[in-house]
């Protein structure tokens, strides 16, 4: 039997930054994305995010990637939002995603991040948090 602790904090967006995420139907669909997961054990320990993107504190298990995770998460969701008309329009996910590796030390404050992404974005735009993000973590960004 393998012990693994790897913690990954992921965001994604909606295709094209739409805002569907508002209130009601960011809960619905944090929801199921957390039913979901459990269903396909994947742990999540704080999901939460704005109208357009979601952040995501997982734990990465020894048999599965990061890109498996959450194109299990990702495409999942979307198919159900579709078919549940959740949206009342076509949704999708942006292809495009962040994940980096969080330490034991350092999972308070990325929780606490994570939970409090409205007053965040109070004061910064999505586009703000990504270029934050990209120049914390050392990534270029693409075109």
């Amino acid at each position: 039997m393998a012990y693994v602790r790897a913690w990954i904090h992921a965001v994604w967006g909606t295709k094209n930054r739409e805002p569907y995420l508002t209130g009601d139907i960011r809960r619905k669909v944090i929801n199921h994305i957390r039913e979901n997961a459990m269903k396909k054990q994947i742990y999540i320990d704080s999901i939460n995010g704005y109208t357009d993107h979601l952040h995501c504190l997982f734990g990465l298990s020894a048999d599965i990637s990061i890109a498996k995770t959450l194109q299990l998460i990702k495409g999942e969701s979307a198919y159900w939002i579709n078919k549940e008309k959740v949206t009342g329009m076509k949704f999708e996910w942006a292809d495009e995603y962040f994940a980096v590796s969080v330490s034991e030390s350092d999972l308070e404050r990325v929780r606490s991040y994570i939970n409090n992404q409205e007053e965040h974005h109070r004061k910064k735009s999505f586009n703000e948090e990504v270029d934050e993000f990209l120049k914390q973590h050392g990534f270029q960004r693409q075109g």
